[in-house]
């Protein structure tokens, strides 16, 4: 992996636009011609453009809105709801607070954590099952939490239409990721990245290469840019330049591992060389933290063996999160 921070322009030829309206089709044939994409796609880079989804164009102003006013406020006021007050990783999180790329700086970047509202006496919450909980919303921005329950709604359905669509592109059934799909953990995350100077230090990044985590990320972004995608095959960083009306969208690790990496979890980084202020909010879906990922027997060829055991989600997503926050 080059370590320089250049990168070439993207084009749909390398993360190709998906249009999945046909996923919400009666059609039969217009879902499997969704599917049909989405293999193209995640043989290769893994990550791709998604269009037709249905989401709301004023929601997602609602969302960017919310997001530059919580990051507007006065450090004492993000402070107040600090993750670290958070049994559940839930609020806020200070700008270096994660460190993504093993041997980088501290990420160039502050965020805010989301996940499903769970109250303090739910079962799940009293059994201390990672990352349940009740979240810790800002006070005096009065449209933050209603945005943002609503976005976080809209993201769940799109990421099970997206799971449907993963399974019709390996010739499965439509509903073998049921299991997968129902109960989900998913992390609805807001980011800031600050501009960062052109001639920046190598090791000082928005955010670090990495690959993601779990299942499906669905990546809002603004207009000025940043993701950087790895081509492993030519060996250069190509930049995902964002196109209005589309979200970016790439496999985790799970998904690689499920298919005994004949799917792709690309190495991706963020550099704000844009000169503004840089907003993004992905929507990380991992899964059902009980469900066990094992590798689909219709994804080894003669005479392969799976090349991981068997996990569960949530034994998956703690290492991860003991690895890029250091124990």
């Amino acid at each position: 992996m080059p370590g320089e921070l250049s990168a070439v322009a993207v084009d749909q030829a390398q993360l190709p636009v998906i249009d999945i309206s046909g996923m919400s089709s009666s059609k039969e044939d217009e879902r499997r011609g969704v599917g049909k994409a989405l293999r193209a796609a995640c043989l290769d880079k893994g990550f791709f453009y998604c269009s037709g989804h249905g989401i709301p164009s004023g929601l997602i102003d609602a969302v960017f809105a919310e997001t530059k006013a919580f990051f507007d406020l006065p450090e004492e006021a993000k402070l107040a709801v600090d993750k670290a007050h958070s049994p559940c990783n839930r609020g806020y999180e200070h700008l270096g607070g994660q460190t993504l790329q093993a041997g980088a700086k501290p990420d160039r970047k502050e965020g805010y954590y989301i996940g499903y509202e769970l109250p303090e006496d739910d079962p799940r919450v009293l059994a201390g099952k990672f990352n349940h909980g009740p979240n810790q919303w800002p006070a005096d921005l009065p449209g933050f939490k209603p945005a943002m329950r609503a976005y976080y709604a809209a993201m769940l359905d799109l990421a099970e239409r997206l799971m449907r669509g993963m399974a019709l592109s390996l010739d499965l059934d439509e509903n073998y990721f049921n299991g997968f799909v129902r109960d989900p953990l998913a992390i609805l995350r807001l980011l800031h990245y600050p501009p960062q100077q052109p001639q920046s230090d190598p090791d000082e990044l928005g955010a670090g290469a990495h690959t993601d985590f779990g299942g499906l990320t669905l990546l809002l972004q603004d207009d000025n840019g940043g993701l950087q995608v790895y081509d492993q095959d030519n060996k250069i960083w190509i930049r995902a330049t964002p196109i209005p009306g589309t979200f970016v969208i790439n496999l985790g690790d799970m998904i690689a591992r499920w298919t005994n990496d004949a799917y792709r979890s690309t190495l991706h980084r963020v550099i704000n060389h844009s000169g503004r202020e840089r907003y993004s909010v992905p929507f990380f879906f991992t899964g059902n933290p009980d469900f066990e990922v094992s590798c689909i027997p219709t994804c080894l060829s003669d005479g392969q063996t799976p090349k991981y055991a068997p996990v569960k989600v949530e034994d998956h997503l703690q290492e991860m999160y003991r690895r890029t926050y250091n124990g």
